[in-house]
């Protein structure tokens, strides 16, 4: 029976407790988004069992209720009429939820909106040195070569100039010009201040001070390699020039907000902001060494088994300031990259072995290649699609992970970079070859053989597939249409649970799979009608053959772009053929965003059809068979 659209916003709307609890409301290609006042005044319960909606869970400040696409935007034009509310955009809701949020979880989500877009550069150099050194140990005669001088350039420019990277990205977060930020960043590294990194072996004597108004001296002295201290002067920068674009007149605003912009934020981050949050930061990173080296590595093994949670919880980005504090420091070593690595590392372990002992060929077509991706340092297959449906494989991986950092840290194994993990951190722990081989291997161990000894698939409530072999399946008529969908992205197939999406992931969208994409296209999986395309371009809803309702939903989290690097080529009501193009999308623009490219192709109704299997996985071309439901 249909949805009566009415009837469900009516019914959201009575368990929300009154339209004062209201804050705003929005909708995305699955979701209707609300910020309330006070959740507690919300009967959840009775929210749950409304009829349409699929499930509900707070996120980022947000109530996110799970209705489905083509239905999501007729409840919400109900709900904004029964509501009295008047629509909101996805930004104006992003923003409202967010001023909900406590002040630390806003300040760690703003560290990882400023370090994620700047991983990429941080990881080439870091491995680009580690293969520089190798080099050099391998061929002593390289080591004096042309060749190794220009590569070493290379290696070294990012963190050489990490202040202007980082005052780019934090202009960007912040609202500022972002050409502004990176005046900041390179007034906090110009060569007329002496080099941050030479300063230890000077005399003070030696370092020029300037004597402002008698009264307010400026010591010569740069701020290379601190991350702190840039973060909080480009934050005052943006509100600076915020402040002046509102009270400047508009016809010589071009020229005031700009100059006072800079003058008042230069003179503020040399003679404040540099002392005194440069201070503070040495004694971040002298407690994150003591919280390491503690207790013989206490510490350090106490956060080796806690890591995996601050991933769950998405605060995980705040330890970018300790590792890029760490490699400015005398010694630069990141000492802190071997507990993340035996953490990653002893979840992937824990995740290989549910798939090596499950039953289950699904689990298995999750958990394998999750684990491998954990492996190489990207453990959210892992743990959101494995470790954490599971539990106990966590809690093992935990206990894997703890020690692996305690080895770490007697060890004292320190990296060259950040940002790596795994496999792929022999690169970057060259001088640790062996000690760094060890913890992985401890870890994982440990991590695999507790799993396997504890977890016990029958827990799960799993099914075991069983076969009737007396039980004829009918055939269909040859002239009925065929239930099947077809590959509508070139790439990587992955099984849905591995989605790093807890709400793809869990299914509560419907059964489908994720596809890691090679090429930016979007084609039609079957013959249909196009329901929804949302006005961020990322998603695209059709009605397939025999009322197969479906979802292609390109990237994570990709309505943040509000439709940039996307171009689609349909429109609601548009009747569509198998193969026809439906949208194209900008892979690099995407990932340089920040967000994962895996895009989730999901059949809504799934439940409708008791025939329902995944056919394929793996890569894949378009036009190739990938589900059916016959």
């Amino acid at each position: 029976m249909a949805l009566d659209y009415g009837k469900c916003a009516k019914e959201i709307y009575e368990t929300l407790g009154g339209r004062d609890n209201l804050v705003s409301a929005a909708h995305c290609a699955t979701r209707l988004r609300l910020v309330t006042v006070d959740n507690s005044k919300i009967d959840m319960k009775k929210l749950e069992d409304v009829d349409g909606v699929k499930g509900v869970f707070e996120s980022n400040g947000q109530l996110q209720l799970i209705i489905g696409t083509g239905t999501v935007n007729k409840v919400y034009d109900e709900f904004l009429a029964v509501s009295g509310m008047t629509a909101a955009t996805k930004e104006e809701v992003k923003a409202a939820a967010a001023a909900k949020q406590p002040l630390f979880k806003r300040m760690i989500k703003s560290l990882g909106d400023v370090f994620v877009p700047i991983l990429p550069a941080i990881v080439a150099s870091g491995l680009m040195m580690g293969l520089v050194e190798a080099l050099g140990k391998a061929i002593p005669s390289f080591a004096g070569s042309d060749w190794y001088g220009i590569l070493d350039l290379f290696a070294n420019t990012a963190f050489t100039f990490l202040p202007i990277l980082i005052a780019v990205s934090a202009a960007r977060v912040f609202g500022g010009n972002i050409f502004l930020g990176a005046v900041i960043g390179m007034i906090m590294i110009h060569p007329n201040l002496v080099n941050a990194w030479a300063i230890a072996g000077m005399d003070a004597a030696d370092i020029g001070v300037w004597h402002l108004f008698g009264v307010f001296p400026i010591r010569q002295v740069g701020y290379q390699g601190h991350v702190i201290p840039v973060i909080i002067a480009v934050w005052l920068m943006c509100q600076i020039e915020k402040w002046l674009h509102k009270h400047v007149p508009e016809m010589i605003d071009l020229f005031v907000t700009p100059l006072c912009t800079v003058l008042i934020t230069g003179f503020l981050t040399l003679g404040i902001i540099g002392p005194i949050f440069s201070t503070a930061e040495s004694y971040v990173l002298t407690f994150a060494q003591w919280l390491i080296t503690v207790g013989y590595g206490v510490g350090a093994m106490l956060m080796g088994a806690l890591y995996p949670l601050t991933v769950v919880c998405g605060i995980h980005h705040m330890y970018n300031v300790i590792e890029a504090g760490m490699l400015s420091a005398v010694d630069g070593l990141n000492t802190w990259m071997p507990i993340a690595s035996a953490a990653n590392f002893a979840q992937g372990a824990a995740c290989l072995a549910v798939g090596l002992k499950a039953k289950n060929m699904k689990t298995k077509a999750v958990a394998i290649p999750s684990s491998l991706s954990a492996a190489l340092g990207i453990t959210e297959p892992a743990i959101f699609g494995v470790n954490l449906r599971f539990v106990k494989p966590l809690v093992c991986g935990m206990a894997g992970g703890a020690v692996g950092a305690l080895l770490g840290a007697i060890f004292h194994i320190g990296a060259t970079s950040y940002g790596v993990t795994g496999i792929p951190g022999f690169l970057i722990t060259l001088d640790y070859t062996v000690q760094y081989a060890i913890i992985l291997a401890v870890s994982f161990v440990i991590a695999f053989a507790l799993t396997w000894i504890f977890w016990k698939e029958e827990e799960q409530g799993e099914k075991k597939e069983t076969k009737d072999a007396e039980t004829k399946v009918e055939e269909p008529a040859a002239d009925e249409q065929k239930k099947v969908l077809y590959a509508p992205i070139e790439g990587n197939v992955i099984a849905r649970e591995a989605i790093p999406d807890a709400v793809f992931a869990s299914g509560a969208l419907g059964d489908g799979v994720g596809i890691e994409p090679a090429v930016g296209e979007v084609i039609a999986p079957c013959d249909g009608e196009i329901v929804t395309v949302t006005e961020t371009k990322h998603a695209i809803g059709i009605l397939g053959p025999e009322g197969m309702e479906l979802l292609i939903h390109v990237g994570i989290d990709t309505v943040k772009m509000n439709g940039e690097g996307f171009d689609v080529k349909v429109a609601p009501g548009q009747k569509v053929k198998k193969g026809q193009e439906l949208m194209s999308f900008d892979i690099d623009k995407i990932k340089k965003a920040g967000y994962s490219t895996t895009t989730g192709v999901l059949v809504t109704n799934s439940a409708d059809y008791p025939n329902y299997q995944i056919v394929k996985t793996g890569m894949t071309k378009t036009g190739e068979e990938i589900i059916s439901a016959e």
